[in-house]
């Protein structure tokens, strides 16, 4: 709606937009994380990755007082305005995750079970993954390049640095291991945002 009116929200919102939703990437992720283990046969990654998801939700919360919606995007910016705490708060998620992804791995990544039921299992081609329509890490998993983040650059996403993970084999577990990676990517791109967020109005000037 932005980009058909013609709106660009300020610098601010669109610094707070990124934060928040590269966090909600990460909590989508850990959920994915706990679920997928779960099934496969492993409780324990159940466990932290929920550990660790409860914090992002209580930023969450704190913010707009929703845990999994967080109602914040306003055609022309954000509606609140950050809570004081919260650069500290998120600042202290994020200097301690990657150690928790670390956590994560060392129980699955090497794990002969684990291997054993998504190594070769599902496997997609590019080609047929493009053909099938699929989006996202199940789309980078098959080895296709392709994050809007980098290919339609939109909001301030151009002033970060990060990388775009993808499988070679294109099964169960290079779409585990892209996830993986793009939990430490996303927090990569909130420790970068988190220190520069300018001061100014969290919304733009727009008529009804």
């Amino acid at each position: 709606v932005e980009k058909l009116l013609a709106i660009e929200a300020p610098p601010r919102a669109q610094y707070i937009r990124v934060i928040l939703t590269e966090l909600n990437r990460i909590a989508s992720h850990q959920l994915w994380l706990g679920t997928h283990a779960l099934d496969i046969g492993a409780m324990t990654p159940l466990f932290y990755t929920f550990r660790d998801r409860e914090e992002i939700l209580k930023i969450f919360e704190k913010y707009c007082g929703a845990r999994l919606t967080t109602h914040m995007f306003r055609i022309g910016g954000t509606q609140y305005e950050l809570y004081e705490g919260f650069k500290e708060q998120v600042k202290t998620f994020i200097d301690d995750f990657p150690k928790k992804v670390d956590e994560y791995e060392t129980l699955l990544t090497e794990n002969r079970i684990w291997l054993d039921r998504t190594k070769n299992v599902g496997v997609i081609s590019g080609k047929d993954a493009i053909d099938l329509g699929l989006t996202g890490p199940s789309l980078r998993g098959s080895g296709v390049q392709w994050d809007l983040r980098k290919a339609k650059p939109y909001c301030i996403y151009p002033e970060f640095e990060f990388d775009i993970p993808v499988g070679e084999v294109g099964d169960t577990y290079d779409r585990y291991l892209v996830r993986m990676e793009e939990m430490r990517q996303s927090a990569r791109i909130v420790s970068q945002a988190i220190d520069k967020i300018p001061d100014g109005p969290i919304m733009a000037k727009v008529s009804k």
